[in-house]
């Protein structure tokens, strides 16, 4: 596959970046993850102010370019011969000392990558997927909001947890926060629906304020449902008349089974897709569709 680096196109096996990379060295980076739909990417102003802004915390001096990675997409969907693809847009902190700096990081390394898109996969399946709780909790973000960063080894950890249990082929790993309350999957965020109302974790719990989520739930407003943010116990998520996780390549897919770590299974519903939750889903792809990658804002 070809790549972008540094604004540059380039086989995938020919691109390197120096071990003093503080990306490398420290995990000082960001990434965001993204699709496109008919080859234009998909809320991607959206993605690029949030890595923005963890740009500034991080005191990265960059500031992404939206003009410029919308033509690098086309560029890679071009030259890798795909008609949509998934994307990863990476900005380290680039070479610095061996060492913890004082001043800002001025040379930072900037990767495009991308990759077929998955097919078909549990967002389309009429059963959903299951959900497996953790025993591993949500770590605490580095700063006040966890930003997408290169620091992931506590989301490598649970993968590896979610693989010990034979029973979870297939499932998304749920984590509770350090205080037990339901977080968010590993790669995913979490949606339930109690009486009407579409429930979604706090980002108090330590979660990752996703793309896919605040656009779900400003989404779910528009269309008179009621989103209300909060702190919530596994009892209360095992009472959920439909489950859902988002992100932005699987948009939203249906949740119809929970396990716990002892493989006790928890049937959701009817075991089928939830009415609000297909309602949310054929809204989601259809304003996909339609907006073909302009901002929500």
């Amino acid at each position: 596959m070809n790549i972008v680096l540094n604004g540059s196109m380039i086989d995938e096996k020919k691109a390197v970046v120096s071990v003093y990379d503080h990306g490398f060295l420290y995990g000082m980076g960001l990434f965001e993850t993204f699709r496109t739909y008919v080859g234009q990417p998909f809320l991607l102003d959206a993605h690029l102010k949030r890595m923005t802004e963890g740009c500034r915390e991080l005191d990265i001096d960059f500031t992404p370019d939206p003009d410029k990675l919308a033509a690098e997409v086309s560029m890679l969907l071009e030259a890798n011969a795909l008609p949509d693809g998934y994307f990863r847009y990476t900005v380290t902190a680039g070479t610095d000392i061996l060492g913890l700096p004082s001043a800002s990081y001025e040379r930072p390394t900037e990767v495009l990558y991308v990759k077929p898109l998955p097919h078909g996969g549990a967002a389309q399946a009429p059963t959903g997927k299951a959900m497996q709780r953790l025993k591993l909790r949500r770590n605490t973000p580095e700063g006040v909001v966890r930003h997408k960063s290169l620091h992931y080894m506590n989301n490598i950890l649970a993968k590896k947890e979610l693989n010990r249990y034979p029973w979870a082929e297939g499932a998304e790993g749920l984590f509770l926060d350090s205080r037990g309350y339901v977080c968010e999957g590993i790669v995913s965020n979490l949606f339930f629906v109690r009486e009407g109302l579409l429930l979604t974790p706090s980002v108090e719990t330590g979660l990752l304020p996703g793309i896919t989520r605040r656009f779900v739930m400003e989404q779910a407003e528009l269309l008179g449902v009621r989103v209300r943010e909060g702190l919530y116990t596994w009892e209360e998520l095992l009472a959920a008349e439909e489950i859902f996780v988002t992100n932005s390549i699987q948009e939203m897919v249906p949740v119809t089974r929970l396990y716990d770590e002892q493989g006790i299974s928890h049937s959701i519903g009817n075991g089928s897709v939830g009415p609000l939750t297909e309602r949310l889903l054929r809204h989601y792809r259809n304003m996909a569709m339609q907006r073909k990658g302009v901002d929500i804002e």
